[in-house]
């Protein structure tokens, strides 16, 4: 019997015990968690966690630790700066139109091969309120992903969504559509945590009857802040989709966050996609 455990402990020790083919109950106690085994188990459960602790028992010596804090923190800062700069900048010299004909998400324009709309797009938005509503969704659920999967990766996923939902929304329109504004990617954020935090607690015994409750949470918000009157509700359903897609595949093939080196080359990846983007837009390359 292990006891006073916490939730994230007992997902872990249930799949050390389901992989070795050794049956287990939960319960759930005022001082915790309690995995329990048959008797005619016991010693072999106690030879493979203490086995699995063995094997793991320099791991979180090696994490940096907790009070160390990340240089990409505060990411979402740096994300929302960028877009407010982009709308000021535009606004104030007068090209927010000669902007959405140039690098809005056409979908005509996109079917013809110019798939750098399905990211600069992202960044061009209609008025002060739509680029409010779109840094309030980025501060709050970029910063939560990010969390979790850390800064690179969880950018990188966030910007696939956008560019997948463009692209699916340009697919389903093919002609006489223009769509912008980053809301696509934030419901794509969504998404990914919704599925994250699914799958996660399918994976937990005593959780899997409220697994879904998440997913049902991020369709409740696509309802409530992805439909409207001059919304893109199928480029909000497309980023949403996508999401769920990435975000269910990190929960069930990321052990946790990646290492520091690989969060620095999503990042790089995201800023290059961007950047080259930008670039082709703007008749640089």
């Amino acid at each position: 019997m292990l006891i006073n455990l916490s939730a994230k402990e007992v997902e872990s020790f249930a799949l050390v015990l389901s992989s070795s083919g050794i049956g287990y109950d939960v319960k759930k106690r005022a001082g915790g968690w309690e995995v329990w085994v048959q008797e005619e188990d016991f010693q072999r459960a106690r030879k493979t966690m203490e086995a699995y602790l063995e094997e793991n028992r320099g791991f979180c010596a090696q994490q940096a630790p907790p009070s160390a804090p990340s240089p990409w923190g505060f990411s979402a800062i740096w994300v929302c700066t960028a877009l407010l700069a982009c709308h000021v900048i535009w606004t104030t010299g007068n090209q927010s139109e000669a902007m959405v004909k140039a690098c809005g998400s056409s979908a005509s324009q996109i079917l013809r091969g110019e798939l750098y709309r399905t990211v600069t797009s992202l960044m061009i938005h209609g008025s002060p309120l739509h680029l409010l509503g779109n840094l309030v969704g980025i501060g709050l659920f970029g910063t939560a992903l990010c969390s979790i999967t850390g800064a690179g990766v969880g950018w990188l996923m966030i910007l696939t969504t956008g560019m997948v939902g463009n692209l699916v929304n340009a697919l389903l329109y093919r002609t006489g559509h223009v769509s912008i504004g980053a809301s696509t990617a934030v419901f794509g954020a969504i998404g990914i945590l919704a599925a994250y935090q699914c799958v996660r607690k399918m994976r937990l015994p005593g959780w899997r009857a409220k697994a879904w409750l998440p997913l049902a949470g991020g369709v409740a918000l696509l309802g409530l802040l992805g439909s409207g009157k001059h919304v893109d509700l199928t480029a909000h359903l497309a980023g949403f989709m996508t999401g769920i897609v990435l975000g269910g595949g990190y929960a069930l093939l990321a052990k946790g966050q990646v290492p520091r080196t690989y969060q620095a080359y999503c990042l790089v990846v995201s800023v290059g996609l961007l950047a080259t983007s930008w670039m082709r837009g703007l008749g640089v390359i």
